[in-house]
């Protein structure tokens, strides 16, 4: 006998009628009278006497009911054990972004987690591999696409506008490209998958044609960091570009299309208590670095 069946069953036991136990469970009368027919023809027994007062139990009636309360208490027992994990700050929560965001956003907000809620463990995946919410790969995702998917819950944490930038000594070097030279004379640094598409690439609105192209990277930090390190001028999110010292060139302009910053998560877990302090956390570390 399977939980649902039971349910039936324990329904028809304390009301006596079909008309009460469908009340109870909120179906319809003929669906308790057909769960009913269903369950005795699988057991190969009579559990109800049908009498002009209603439903009695037979003497198997009232062995299978002494069971299956048994049921009823260890599924209430199950329901009450995960209730109290889930209100309980105690447990794992699996996060997913970039490592640009590891690195500068959620690992200072699992350090002020962990101060508060030390028994709240963050299990952090930092890659360009997107992992599924929908198939429970992780619980939270901080990624620059929403999804489309109607199950996941979608929050904007920030739109950064993407800016040029270039380290100090690099401008010493070799000085600040012109508008409109297509970055002639100019060492260039692009991320990786800009130069898998079929479109021109150009950097803030500007063809790179007549610059040279002398690293591609495969991650944001990475970009961040061969800027930083003077070999080239590439794009970053000014919030990321200003807050590593880099000089941000042609500040009148910007990417056509900003970078959004997204927190997902799946409806379903949005209310556990663990991964609520930890998406509290998040939040409040993207406070202030952008629309």
């Amino acid at each position: 006998m399977n939980w649902d069946d039971a349910r039936v069953f324990l329904a028809v036991c304390r009301e006596s009628t079909l008309r009460g136990a469908a009340r109870v469970l909120g179906v319809d009368q003929a669906t308790v009278g057909r769960r009913i027919a269903a369950l005795e023809k699988s057991l190969s027994a009579t559990l109800f006497l049908r009498t002009s007062e209603g439903y009695a139990l037979t003497a198997l009636g009232e062995a299978a009911m002494r069971a299956v309360e048994k049921m009823e208490h260890s599924a209430h027992e199950l329901e009450r054990r995960i209730q109290g994990l889930d209100d309980r700050l105690t447990g794992t929560v699996r996060v997913t972004t970039t490592d640009s965001m590891a690195i500068d956003l959620l690992i200072p907000a699992i350090a002020r987690l962990h101060r508060q809620h030390p028994d709240v463990r963050v299990q952090l995946d930092a890659s360009t591999q997107i992992l599924s919410l929908a198939k429970r790969e992780a619980d939270i995702a901080v990624r620059n696409t929403r999804p489309e998917n109607p199950d996941l819950i979608a929050r904007r944490l920030a739109r950064w506008p993407i800016g040029l930038f270039a380290s100090q000594d690099y401008v010493d070097a070799h000085g600040i490209p012109q508008p409109g030279s297509a970055f002639e004379g100019h060492d260039l640094v692009i991320y990786q998958p800009y130069l898998q598409g079929d479109k021109d690439v150009t950097l803030v609105g500007e063809p790179i044609g007549r610059g040279r192209i002398v690293s591609s990277l495969s991650s944001s930090l990475l970009v961040r960091r061969s800027i930083a390190a003077g070999i080239g001028i590439g794009e970053v999110p000014v919030y990321m570009g200003e807050r590593d010292g880099l000089v941000r060139l042609w500040p009148e302009r910007t990417k056509p299309v900003p970078y959004d910053i997204w927190l997902v998560t799946h409806a379903d877990l949005r209310h556990t208590a663990r991964v609520r302090v930890v998406i509290d956390e998040i939040v409040a570390g993207f406070c202030g670095t952008g629309e």
